[in-house]
């Protein structure tokens, strides 16, 4: 596996229509210096994988596509965001991929398993990022803990997750999962976009919901993405 057959393979999940031109400012995204920090977290994935089970999925290309795709997708459709909070970040997704898409964010992976946490950290330490790992449950973090957006990907107790990220969320919550879920129940005070499908093979859909500021306002969609 080389950067420029990780690039070739990511294609698809960043490169699609109607993608906002701001995620791509604050001096622009240095794409070969992503994917080489990718072939090293690919690396250490597959390292600590013959050890822990991180993932289900063992083909680097299947972790390329299906974990390192999405979650830079999930970073595309991102919008503003200073403080972002990765809640039941297992392996890492997709919040260290957002982090390298977007390396003006403040970003905080939640992992209550303590040797996936210690993986988080040897792969925050290997890529230096400014990345904080949570060594705990997204519950125990002092009630004055608020984040811009709350991103999750296959999380356990998914309606629970839910509610609590709502509490931690200030405008948006992402949810990356499956195409027919229906998480508007524990997400009452934000209003659920259009759910957009993920690139590729998956069955899977990004859902954004934006937080209801204020009783009578009408909302304008969050991000608009053409048809084809």
């Amino acid at each position: 596996m080389t950067k420029d057959s990780i690039g070739k393979l990511l294609e698809p999940y960043v490169d699609f229509p109607g993608m906002s031109g701001e995620v791509w400012s604050e001096g622009g995204i240095d794409w070969p210096d992503i994917q080489g920090k990718l072939l090293i977290y690919l690396e250490l994935i597959l390292k600590w994988n013959a050890r822990i089970n991180l993932t289900s999925i063992r083909e680097p290309e299947e972790i390329i596509r299906r974990h390192f795709g999405e979650s830079l997708f999930v970073g595309c459709h991102l919008g503003k965001c200073e403080r972002l909070l990765d809640f039941g970040s297992g392996a890492g997704f997709p919040g260290i991929p957002m982090q390298l898409l977007r390396p003006d964010m403040r970003v905080t992976l939640a992992e209550s398993q303590r040797k996936k946490a210690a993986f988080l950290s040897e792969v925050v330490r290997d890529l230096n990022l400014q990345t904080e790992v949570w060594y705990d449950r997204v519950e125990a973090m002092p009630a004055e803990r608020q984040f811009d957006v709350v991103a999750m990907r296959a999380v356990d107790r998914m309606e629970r997750a839910l509610a609590e990220a709502a509490r931690r969320a200030r405008e948006r919550v992402l949810i990356a999962g499956p195409a027919g879920g229906s998480y508007s129940g524990p997400l009452k005070d934000f209003r659920m976009a259009e759910a957009v499908p993920l690139p590729g093979l998956s069955s899977g859909a990004l859902w954004i919901a934006k937080r209801i500021q204020s009783k009578g306002v009408l909302l304008t969609p969050l991000f608009h993405v053409e048809q084809s």
